[in-house]
């Protein structure tokens, strides 16, 4: 596929090169932040240094490819919604920092093991992203008539479906095998 045929591409093609370096930066970012979010769901000491680093390393290079893209060709959608939801999710993690939320959400020490119920969660919801993301990312990737991010169709429904089944999977399993907090066992023989 030749870029220099639509009109939004022509301005960047001399620039290629910058863009190969942003998707990389991109790939690597999201690997962090699956880690980092494994982490977390392990409950691992360093797990939110880490996604501190993968959330801010995402808005840094979205934000360089927001100005690079808006510079170049004067547009930088769809982007822009992946920096603003990066943003909004730092906040959220920042927000859940605060001393009085952690001790309502349970993640203190001590509390009960909730780690297979938001692991399960995390992965329903990511499998729900990976299934319709045709739908909902769509309108903003279609070129020359032909909807781009449907492009790896069956890859998609079965890495969605597989997330969803695991996430399940993990949901049940916590449930069945649901752990006591620490005042309870030492009350119960």
């Amino acid at each position: 596929m030749d870029p220099a045929q639509y009109d939004g591409m022509k301005a960047i093609t001399s620039f290629q090169w910058l863009y190969i370096l942003y998707v990389v930066a991109g790939v690597a970012t999201g690997i962090l932040g699956i880690r980092a979010t494994i982490k977390l769901v392990k409950g691992n000491q360093d797990a939110e240094k880490s996604v501190l680093l993968a959330l801010i390393l995402g808005i840094v290079t979205g934000g360089i490819h927001m100005i690079t893209s808006r510079a170049l060709r004067g547009s930088s959608m769809p982007l822009d919604f992946i920096v603003y939801i990066t943003i909004f999710t730092l906040f959220i993690f920042l927000l859940f920092r605060l001393p009085k939320l952690r001790e309502l959400a349970l993640f203190e020490k001590g509390s009960v093991d909730e780690s297979g119920t938001a692991g399960g969660l995390t992965a329903i919801v990511i499998g729900l992203l990976v299934l319709s993301v045709q739908m909902w990312a769509g309108p903003t990737h279609i070129l020359g008539g032909v909807n781009y991010a449907d492009a790896f169709h069956n890859a998609m429904l079965f890495i969605g479906s597989v997330l969803i089944l695991f996430g399940i999977g993990w949901i049940s399993k916590s449930v069945l095998f649901k752990r006591t907090p620490a005042s309870m066992e030492q009350i119960v023989p």
